[in-house]
């Protein structure tokens, strides 16, 4: 199961694939959670105490590392001849970080500045990293995507075997949720889903917008309280309140997404 998580920023998407993270771990499952954002936060919604989260250095920004598997160093220009696909075996074993319940997490970040969105060494070495990734035998592999379309624009969600587009009720989400669509079926994505959250209005004309679109909708988070209490705290959802009413509404799509995937 490759699975990664996009959709606007601001959405939820780091929350959802921390959560559901650590409730593969707690199946039994071998869990990869993948930080691919350029404001990677999914250590802490994965449970590594924030003291520790914040220190963790993004791959990406690990010059000395690209510039050592790709043969130039970021940032170097175009027309520069280098490594297109870099050597990177060890990276999973040297650079991840055991979680709460056995979740190992990978954080690599992304590409954020501008002009980025060409071929360049960093984007070599992230899909060539995800490629490495897809195709080792882990059973589970989250992937937490930079917000927006642009992952799919460079062709580094190809990989997965469905992509998760977490939304809420908005038009500029859902409308970013429709670009992603479209980009997923270039790269010939097997399966393509949603997730509604922070719904405070229970109309049900998003989900048919969304179905509309295409999507197969896992389920619908409710706006929680005790969301935006976690964050403040630097705490994971799943260790904060087990009872609150978003995390009751994940472990529903976790189930959904588990009997979706593991059919025959």
């Amino acid at each position: 199961m490759k699975i990664c998580l996009a959709g606007k920023g601001g959405v939820g998407k780091t929350l959802i694939t921390g959560t559901l993270a650590r409730l593969f771990a707690r199946d039994g499952f071998e869990v990869l959670a993948v930080d691919a954002d350029p404001n990677p936060n999914l250590a802490v919604s994965v449970g590594i105490p924030a003291s520790d989260a914040f220190k963790i250095t993004p791959l990406l920004r690990n010059l000395k590392l690209i510039e050592e598997r790709t043969g130039v160093a970021p940032g170097s220009g175009w027309g520069v001849i280098f490594n297109v696909a870099p050597d990177v075996r060890d990276i999973v074993d040297r650079f991840s970080i055991r979680g709460p319940d056995g979740v190992n997490l990978l954080v690599v970040g992304s590409i954020d500045y501008g002009g980025a969105g060409c071929f360049c060494p960093e984007t070599a070495f992230l899909k060539t990293l995800l490629a490495y990734i897809m195709a080792k035998g882990r059973e589970v592999v989250l992937v937490d995507l930079q917000a927006g379309p642009e992952p799919f624009g460079r062709g580094v969600a190809k990989y997965m075997d469905a992509v998760i587009v977490v939304t809420d009720q908005s038009l500029k989400s859902i409308s970013t949720a429709e670009k992603i669509f479209r980009l997923s079926k270039d790269l010939n994505v097997k399966r393509l889903m949603s997730v509604l959250n922070r719904v405070t209005n229970p109309s049900t004309e998003p989900i048919r917008v969304l179905e509309k679109i295409g999507f197969e909708v896992l389920g619908v988070i409710p706006f929680d309280e005790s969301v935006i209490e976690a964050d403040e705290k630097g705490l994971a959802l799943i260790d904060y309140k087990t009872d609150s009413k978003a995390l009751k509404a994940i472990r529903e799509i976790y189930d959904k997404l588990l009997d979706i995937l593991t059919k025959p």
